[in-house]
């Protein structure tokens, strides 16, 4: 397989590059994008095979599930149930954003992202290149574009040391802004819990949530 790599600084080689991401995704392969956190690898979320390879990628296993990129809440409808109103009050406020919410997922969904028992962490993510390539290949199944164990990638050449040819396609958005996870918030309890702080910190959680469960309560 021929690895592709692109400048998306340069608007014929970011519009070439969304064009090949995408074409790779309907096949199946994988792909690395940049986001307002850190660098992703992605594929089809409704995938199994796909998911598969890019746990293999990372040599990550199935007791992992791998999160899902979404674009709008519109797209977001069609992979969760009801996220409730401090999902919504959340995602109004924080997204596209540095949070992932954990919510429950219909059970009609023929999707294989690991061991996630009924669940699935969302989030729409603030960067163009991103959202421009998820708008057109629908939600992403997407993880840190890192090998298991290892420092998460902060920007294309981080991640291609790390992945090389498993994929098929770098974006190469420059260096991230965070180079910080994002925050993870589960809502399948019935109290919002933060099960990971990363670029959002409590104290912005709780003013617009009060009742998020931080673990120091």
């Amino acid at each position: 397989m021929t690895t592709g790599v692109f400048d998306c600084s340069v608007d014929e080689e970011r519009i070439a590059g969304i064009d090949a991401a995408a074409a790779a995704v309907r096949r199946g392969e994988l792909v690395v994008i940049p986001t307002d956190t850190v660098y992703g690898v992605a594929v089809d979320a409704f995938s199994p095979a796909a998911v598969n390879a890019l746990l293999a990628a990372k040599g990550r296993g199935r007791d992992m599930p791998v999160p899902v990129l979404v674009s709008s809440i519109a797209m977001l409808t069609g992979v969760a149930d009801d996220i409730g109103e401090a999902g919504n009050e959340l995602a109004q406020r924080f997204w596209p954003g540095p949070l992932s919410l954990v919510v429950r997922h219909p059970a009609h969904l023929s999707w294989d992202l690991g061991d996630a028992r009924g669940t699935v962490m969302v989030r729409i993510p603030d960067h163009e290149v991103a959202l421009d390539l998820i708008a057109r290949t629908g939600p992403l199944a997407t993880s840190s574009a890192n090998r298991s164990g290892h420092p998460p990638a902060t920007t294309m050449l981080d991640a291609r040391l790390q992945l090389g040819a498993f994929a098929a396609v770098y974006l190469d958005g420059g260096t991230c802004a965070a180079a910080v996870p994002s925050t993870i918030i589960d809502l399948t309890g019935d109290r919002p819990r933060a099960l990971r702080i990363g670029v959002l910190d409590l104290e912005a959680l709780r003013s617009v949530v009060p009742d998020i469960d931080g673990g120091d309560d």
